[in-house]
């Protein structure tokens, strides 16, 4: 089943919206990369600190997985409406103003001398969620072969999956030998150097329209309603049997309230958020849609579900939380980071939708060898299965979803799809972790060394892998983000 092609956002919405000056491709990938940077670090840096903070701030698991929470959800909402904000104001503006911020939070989560606190920091740090769509809008600005925006697309993108495992290693570093509030500072530098890069390094953008054209507050005030709702309600859910489920259901329809009113909005505002007509389009629905079930099927697998087998020690391999980090997502994001560029010229060469689906093929194919080698208990394959998926999901799947969000976004407003797929992208995770663990739950048997549980819950993943294969087909082809 072949879509129609469409243009995206093309050359047209590389052409910046004021008068343009010349930019050296190198200097602005620096300040860009650096941007990135400072967001995976606020991500993926804090994990191996979590204990060392539970000790100093005397609090429970519990409450300090909240304040991680609490990032996250943070960076789902404002992804969902900074970028279109960019294209209106000035995308330098917004980004530096949001590495500003997360410099903050950083200072505030350092000092923190209470859950409270440590929370706020975190929640100010998630104003930094949308980093990564706009330095790719950014940089579809200033590039617009379609080869070489693809290679540097897969360069940014890669990033964003883990900086070859290092900054979890420099974290753990930090905590153990200075104490919690070292990541943080470092954290802080970090995003104050992106800040200072960001603002006088890049060139400023906006879209077309963006000087004619006012910000929809009461769209986002809805949208950030029905996506927030939705997010709290999965990560309820993922409690499972500890879960609550009548507020589970309350958040629901509290989502699903507030989508139609933002529905009913856009339809009727001169300058909506989104306009339905692009709502409607595949080019927006069926990306969402195959992002949504590609994160619900390979998330939870390979951070939570691979890493629990790896320490399990009945039904697994007994490592330790260290050991298992070593052999299962170091080389994942390894292999993504290596591969992200590769899987960026492949896309804009070859085709973005033949690359997807050999992305996701490769990844449903991976988790299917890993269910067949599960008693096998062997070391070599689990690396193996963990390098596979690194170089499929990480290296190929999540780098051409990204860029899909860029080149398939309308030309007037080219901020609203990057923005709609981060937050697939959070709403996959989240729904990954309900629903792969729920599969397991119930199919874990009795006996305690049975691999059973492990095995349902991966083939849950590829179910949802498989489908995402198929509403892969229904995406339209960027022609104009693809070489001749």
């Amino acid at each position: 089943m072949n879509a129609p092609a469409t243009s995206g956002t093309g050359a047209a919405a590389a052409r910046p919206g004021g008068p343009g000056r010349p930019v050296r491709v190198g200097v602005l990938l620096a300040a860009l990369l650096t941007a990135c940077f400072a967001f995976q670090l606020n991500a993926s840096m804090l994990s191996p600190a979590l204990s060392s903070i539970e000790r100093t701030l005397d609090a429970s698991p519990a409450e300090i997985g909240l304040t991680q929470t609490a990032f996250f959800t943070s960076a789902a909402l404002f992804s969902l409406f900074l970028p279109r904000l960019g294209d209106l104001i000035g995308r330098r503006k917004v980004l530096a103003g949001m590495l500003a911020l997360m410099a903050v939070g950083c200072v505030v989560a350092a000092l923190a001398q209470s859950v409270p606190m440590l929370f706020a920091g975190r929640v100010i740090q998630g104003v930094s969620g949308p980093t990564v769509p706009l330095c790719l809008i950014m940089l579809r600005v200033e590039v617009t072969e379609p080869k070489k925006y693809g290679t540097l697309l897969g360069v940014i993108t890669a990033v964003n999956g883990g900086i070859a495992g290092v900054d979890s290693l420099a974290g753990g570093y930090l905590a153990d030998n200075h104490g919690f509030a070292s990541v943080f500072w470092a954290m802080g530098g970090v995003a104050a150097l992106g800040t200072l890069l960001v603002a006088t390094l890049t060139p400023e953008s906006r879209a077309e329209a963006g000087t004619t054209t006012r910000m929809d507050w009461p769209g986002v005030a809805l949208l950030v309603v029905s996506v927030g709702a939705m997010l709290i309600a999965l990560n309820e859910a993922g409690k499972l049997g500890a879960a609550n489920w009548p507020l589970v259901g309350v958040l629901v329809v509290l989502s699903a309230v507030a989508f139609a009113l933002f529905w009913r909005t856009q339809d009727r505002s001169p300058h909506p958020l989104v306009a339905t007509r692009h709502l409607r389009q595949r080019s927006t629905w069926a990306t969402l849609l195959t992002t949504l079930l590609t994160m619900t099927g390979v998330f939870a697998i390979m951070n939570g579900l691979l890493p629990a087998f790896a320490q399990d020690a009945h039904a697994g391999l007994g490592m330790s939380a260290e050991q298992s980090a070593w052999w299962t997502l170091t080389p994942y994001a390894i292999a993504g980071l290596v591969m992200g560029p590769i899987a960026g010229r492949l896309a804009a060469t070859h085709g973005y939708g033949r690359i997807l689906r050999f992305g996701l093929l490769g990844a449903a194919g991976t988790v299917v060898l890993m269910m067949l080698t599960l008693d096998g208990h062997s070391r070599i394959m689990l690396l193996a299965a963990s390098v596979l998926v690194g170089i499929t999901y990480a290296g190929v799947g999540n780098i051409v979803l990204n860029g899909l969000g860029i080149v398939l976004s309308p030309r007037e407003n080219p901020g609203f799809l990057p923005g709609l797929n981060a937050g697939a992208f959070n709403l996959g995770s989240g729904l990954s972790f309900a629903v792969i663990y729920a599969v397991q739950t119930a199919a874990k048997p009795a006996d305690a060394s049975s691999s059973t549980g492990y095995t349902a819950g991966m083939l849950a993943g590829v179910v949802l892998l498989a489908v995402a294969v198929l509403a892969s087909f229904l995406i339209p082809k960027p022609v104009e983000a693809e070489a001749a």
